[in-house]
């Protein structure tokens, strides 16, 4: 059977061909895949819908647990052939919801990770997390780019661009891609590389994944054993000065230093150490590359400035990088939203801190500079955007009902606060919410050349929007916003 209707959105509801459709391609998936399909009402089916975020509400046609690449292949093309959408989910941080008409494709279980030594390479499924490259990689005395949690899925964060904490050093994590294995929308299993599927190896390093489902790839690896690393916490008191001092010392910091700082307010959880518990507090995290024995001229100011409440910073092993930044590993129902800033004078560090006062439901605000490596293209060009910006800002909250009702709203106040300083864009991977205003500051960090680019080139691939539910950064101009 074969639809001419095209996937309904996550947000519409079904028509009765959807679901006419969605039950012929669970029966044909279900004699055809080697993994596991679940419909509603089946064991399981529940279940397979909770990601990281538990603010993220799927409700798909049909679930596909995918146990090989021809797998993924199999059901993008049965989604093609019966006019369904695609949402791929792996670790869940970041997807876009699924509706009715759509199949979650689940990658999870793709967890294929080899390492070359030699070449200075890992391989990766995609439902690999970077705990596990780490962990790998340490006993070689290599290391990958990761980000500030090793939680984290590596395809679906290097995709988006792959800001890490030593990003300042070594560049981003879609910088130093050698190769990626996708599916099409037409459900054609390909290689893309620089000489192979240009435009594809183009568009998935930093566009995200609307052009293809990722079911491994395959990317550099550095000689990363010992870092200087670790946080400094200081009391809310402290932040004015704190933060005003971390300002002036990151204006002329050399490319081996990679530092963010971030507002938070903590809840009275017993896990938490004692000095913070129930605390407002400013975090200043610190990561630097090469010479143990040079000195620390940034955190040694900063503990002049004021005394912290604790202070972490020294040597740590590279696979321990996670605890610099301590995100949360539990699952939790969080609203987020970012934009990038082209400066920090000192009226914008005044501004974020008046936005972000001890009784805010905006549970963290976290400024991080960009800078060194990040603002330099690589040598095989990619579709990420926003190099040219000083700072991303990037805040965060419990959804309701656990946050109050407004709260979305309440952290685009944040952002407005710091509107006079932004570019007007924001990174993919710090860009919030599937809604009109993300998808207008990720067009603006991308530019019109790239951004036009990549809207033709996911035409071309896919006419009918079979991966609509994952082009988060496509809504402005595919709905008209």
């Amino acid at each position: 059977m074969s639809s001419t209707t095209g996937p309904a959105t996550a947000l519409d509801e079904p028509t009765s061909e959807h679901l006419a459709a969605a039950a012929d391609a669970a029966d044909t998936l279900g004699r055809t895949v080697s993994g596991t399909v679940r419909r509603p009402g089946d064991d399981g089916y529940d279940a397979a819908l909770t990601g990281y975020n538990l603010a993220l509400a799927h409700r798909p046609a049909l679930v596909v647990h995918a146990a090989t690449p021809v797998d993924v292949a199999l059901t993008v093309r049965t989604a093609v052939a019966y006019g369904l959408g695609v949402g791929v989910r792996s670790t869940g941080h970041s997807a876009a919801p699924t509706g009715p008409a759509d199949v979650l494709l689940d990658t999870s279980a793709l967890d294929r990770l080899e390492i070359d030594v030699a070449a200075r390479t890992a391989t990766v499924g995609a439902g690999v997390r970077w705990r596990a490259v780490l962990d790998a990689a340490a006993p070689h005395g290599l290391g990958g780019l990761c980000g500030s949690s090793p939680d984290v899925g590596v395809v679906g964060y290097t995709l988006g661009g792959g800001l890490g904490p030593l990003a300042r050093t070594f560049g981003l994590a879609a910088d130093h891609v050698r190769s990626i294995d996708v599916v099409t929308p037409s459900g054609d299993l390909v290689t893309a590389t620089p000489e192979h599927h240009a435009d594809l190896f183009w568009a998935l390093r930093g566009g995200g994944g609307a052009y293809g489902v990722v079911t491994a790839l395959t990317f550099d690896l550095f000689p990363l054993t010992v870092v200087r690393a670790g946080a400094l916490w200081f009391d809310v008191d402290d932040a004015p000065a704190v933060l005003h001092r971390w300002r002036g010392l990151t204006s002329d910091l050399p490319d081996d230093v990679s530092t963010s700082v971030v507002r938070l307010n903590l809840p009275p959880l017993p896990h938490l150490p004692e000095p913070l518990r129930g605390r407002a507090v400013l975090v200043v995290r610190y990561v630097r590359h090469g010479d143990l024995t040079a000195p620390d001229p940034l955190v040694d100011a900063l503990r002049r400035t004021a005394t912290p409440l604790m202070d972490t910073v020294g040597d740590l092993p590279y696979a321990r990088l996670g605890e610099v930044h301590g995100d949360p590993e539990d699952p939790m129902p969080m609203v987020d939203a970012g934009c990038t800033l082209r400066e920090l004078p000192a009226a914008a560090v005044d501004a974020f801190l008046a936005a972000t006062p001890a009784d805010s439901p905006v549970l963290m605000a976290e400024l991080r500079l960009l800078g060194g490596a990040v603002a330099r293209h690589p040598v095989v060009p990619s579709a990420v955007g926003g190099r040219d910006a000083e700072f991303t800002l990037f805040v965060g909250a419990l959804a309701a009902p656990l946050g109050p009702p407004d709260v979305t709203e309440r952290l685009q106040d944040v952002l407005g606060a710091l509107a006079p300083w932004s570019t007007g864009g924001a990174l993919l991977n710090l860009a919030g919410p599937r809604d009109a205003a993300s998808a207008r500051r990720v067009r603006t960090a991308y530019g019109a050349v790239t951004y036009d680019r990549l809207v033709a080139l996911r035409r071309s691939l896919d006419p009918h929007g079979v991966l609509d539910p994952s082009a988060r950064w496509d809504v402005v101009s595919e709905r008209g916003a």
